[in-house]
């Protein structure tokens, strides 16, 4: 266990950003990095995707989740299926392309974190902030039941989980079509020419 219940989430997510990022976060940047496969993907860092960072770098503590692929893939799920991420809408756009991309790369891992978030909740309903920041790892991964032990998944897990990598899955396509539509037009005018 990296983040230890007795630090305070501000030391733990400050541990998070050395061990990760090297930095504070980005949550200042303009521009972030994402990667699609591997290619690289300049977004603008907008305050509605910094807003669900914040808590998303939580969540990162508290489960323990890495920040790899492959974890991504796993938080992004665990996210959904811990009930959402209620009004941040750029939190729900990169969580829906990650579990995509989890399918591929760790199918297994999506379905875990998916069925772990079913039998917890997250921070989305929760605001950000300094009261929140000096709570204990301990204490919130007790009010999140991250401690608790899963359960088997029931009828109603099986389709929430089909719903959403079906989601994920249109949100895919859907976001890469229209990234790649200007290249497209652009061809079929050269075509056309």
């Amino acid at each position: 266990m990296i983040y230890t219940p007795d630090m305070t989430l501000r030391d733990a997510r400050e541990l998070y950003f050395r061990l990760n990022f090297g930095g504070d976060g980005g949550y200042d940047e303009r521009w972030i990095k994402v990667k699609v496969w591997r290619i690289p993907i300049w977004l603008p860092n907008t305050a509605g995707r910094v807003a669900a960072v914040k808590l998303h770098d939580l969540h990162h503590v508290l489960t323990e989740y890495p920040t790899t692929w492959r974890g991504e893939a796993e938080i992004s799920a665990w996210e959904i299926g811990a009930g959402g991420l209620k009004h941040y809408y750029a939190g729900w756009l990169l969580d829906l392309m990650n579990i995509a991309q989890g399918l591929v790369v760790n199918p297994r891992g999506v379905y875990r974190g998916f069925m772990r978030g079913r039998r917890s909740s997250n921070l989305f309903a929760t605001e950000f902030g300094d009261e929140l920041l000096a709570a204990e790892v301990g204490e919130y991964r007790e009010r999140l039941k991250l401690n608790d032990q899963p359960a088997d998944p029931g009828v109603r897990d099986y389709a929430a989980f089909v719903f959403w990598i079906l989601a994920s899955a249109s949100t895919y396509v859907a976001v890469l079509f229209l990234a790649f539509l200007p290249l497209m037009l652009l061809v079929l005018w050269i075509v056309w020419l």
